[in-house]
């Protein structure tokens, strides 16, 4: 349709005679509008039935937000989950045994559990099912682990050192070194302290609350990180994230004293499970000895 007062009617031009009509101006500036008018007519009809833009479309037919952050959300929520933990793959002691067999050096596998102060296969699978220890799928494999590290400071400004474990194997394993043990996950290291001493020396206050006794001396908070290969798991390379702390813990002997360690993790459960089964075949520490030693003599 058009726009506008309709243009006046004009004679038909007759283009047999092209003489004719040259010298009508008038006459030739309406037939050169007919075409421009005939254009826009089109464009208007064009734009009366084209689709509206997307942005008055109803709100639900958008398959994503506009708002850039949460597109992002919803693509990640969508992505594939990660893989799975290498300690998930092992269901029990043996299925780890089967994968180290072909990673590590036979003659240093077959000395776990075997050499005095080593540990077993089953105390692997333990500390991989409590999320302890973590291993790397390599050859050979990696074993990561954070530990805490208590210098406990006596009175006289002497440290404690555990001088050597006596195993539930019978044999003695050497130490010379302060108080430490395997974080859990999601465990902070204050709280790692906290455990360690009630386990490692809870036994010599005979059911005292030795959180109590315990001070953790302000700043002394420090981290490094260890590679070397594994005393109790001979052949296996270990990385060590050491979380250190000084502490005080009242009420201890001033002369080398021995304590047995109390399990907290549900050992004595009767209930017949994959864990319990490894536990009972896994090597334990019966009882550790304690000295009291110049800051010196530790090795940093």
């Amino acid at each position: 349709m058009f726009v506008g007062p309709s243009p006046p009617h004009t004679p038909l031009v007759d283009r047999r005679n092209n003489n004719h009509h040259r010298h009508r101006p008038r006459n030739s500036t309406v037939t050169s509008a007919l075409p421009d008018l005939f254009l826009a007519a089109v464009s208007l009809l064009f734009l009366w039935s084209s689709p509206k833009p997307l942005v008055s479309l109803p709100p639900n037919r958008f398959s994503f937000s506009l708002n850039p952050r949460r597109r992002s959300i919803t693509m990640s929520r969508q992505s594939p989950p990660p893989p799975s933990p290498l300690s998930q793959r092992f269901a029990n002691p043996q299925s780890l045994s089967d994968w180290l067999e072909s990673r590590l050096p036979s003659d240093s596998f077959a000395a776990w559990g075997v050499k005095p102060g080593t540990k077993n296969v089953h105390n692997l699978w333990l500390e991989l099912s409590d999320g302890e220890t973590s291993l790397a799928d390599s050859t050979p494999p990696v074993r990561t682990v954070n530990v805490v590290t208590v210098r406990v400071i006596g009175n006289n400004g002497l440290v404690l050192v555990e001088s050597h474990q006596e195993l539930s194997d019978g044999s003695i394993r050497e130490r010379f070194r302060p108080l430490s043990e395997k974080m859990k996950p999601e465990e902070t290291p204050d709280e790692a302290v906290f455990r360690a001493i009630k386990e490692e020396l809870g036994s010599i206050f005979n059911g005292d609350d030795v959180g109590q006794r315990i001070k953790v001396i302000p700043g002394t908070y420090s981290r490094r990180v260890e590679e070397r290969n594994s005393l109790s798991y001979p052949g296996l390379p270990a990385r060590y994230a050491l979380h250190s702390v000084d502490a005080t813990v009242e009420g201890l002997p001033e002369e080398d004293f021995c304590t047995e360690e109390k399990e907290y993790d549900g050992e004595d459960s009767t209930e017949d499970s994959e864990e319990t089964r490894a536990a009972g075949k896994a090597v334990t520490v019966k009882r550790h000895h304690w000295k009291w030693v110049s800051p010196n003599s530790i090795r940093p």
